[in-house]
């Protein structure tokens, strides 16, 4: 059972869950919960009105007065299912890899920048990563249940996958090249380790060549999620997207 608590969590979960088992429960007022009330009622999900202290004891998270419980539902995707689908005409693909992310508040804050830069496809490996949770969701904004994405055995196979399939794959590190200097035209996979250790030894292998992001601050690095969004809005630019 998830609970999810952000406004915008809440809508995206409903828009795109709204046939599966869950409950709105709500203790305040304001056009954005009616708002909410009336998406919930048009999907059949049923509404409980709770004084604020029942509300605060269903949910440990914080909340504005509305809370979303969700179960029998994720939004994984198949990354076979992908690979699947890619036409040969298709030009200009993106493909996210997250090897040891695994903060949920990362993991979601990376998704909705991939939302917004239109991501085709995210994977994570089975272990060494953050869990689809309500963390995830609300960190997202919603973005979780839009973005197509998916677990993998094993990154360095999913590498060789994209390969064969006409992807170059870059890897994510602070002595790559400056990332405004690489070509980012086709189809291009960009793979992100974790802010302590990066991208593992045997993964960074697999990667064509390592990109990074210029700065000129004190400390060592930006966060891998803030990193994302500039790596993701760069690629786009050159892909003239």
């Amino acid at each position: 059972m998830s609970f999810l608590t952000g406004f915008h969590a809440i809508e995206e979960a409903l828009k795109s869950a709204g046939k599966d088992k869950g409950t709105l429960y709500v203790s305040g007022k304001g056009p954005r919960i009616k708002k909410i009330e009336e998406l919930a009622a048009k999907r059949g999900i049923p509404l409980v009105r709770l004084s604020a202290p029942e509300l605060r004891e269903l949910s440990s998270s914080e909340h504005r007065g509305i809370v979303l419980s969700i179960e029998g539902y994720t939004p994984e995707s198949s990354f076979e299912g992908f690979i699947e689908s890619i036409e040969d005409n298709q030009t200009s693909l993106l493909v996210l890899l997250l090897d040891g992310i695994t903060d949920p508040h990362n993991f979601g804050a990376i998704l909705r920048s991939a939302d917004q830069f239109e991501a085709d496809f995210v994977c994570i490996p089975e272990r060494r990563a953050a869990s689809e949770t309500e963390v995830v969701a609300n960190s997202s904004a919603g973005a979780v249940y839009h973005v197509p994405f998916a677990q993998v055995p094993n990154l360095s196979r999913a590498v060789e996958k994209l390969k064969k399939h006409g992807f170059w794959v870059y890897g994510a590190a602070m002595g790559g090249d400056p990332i405004h200097s690489v070509d980012l035209t086709g189809r291009i996979a960009i793979v992100l380790g974790s802010e302590g250790s990066g991208i593992s030894a045997n993964l960074a292998t697999h990667c064509d060549a390592e990109v990074a992001v210029p700065t000129r601050g004190r400390l060592d690095s930006l966060n891998v999620s803030v990193a994302a969004g500039i790596i993701l809005y760069e690629i786009r630019r050159q892909q003239a997207w």
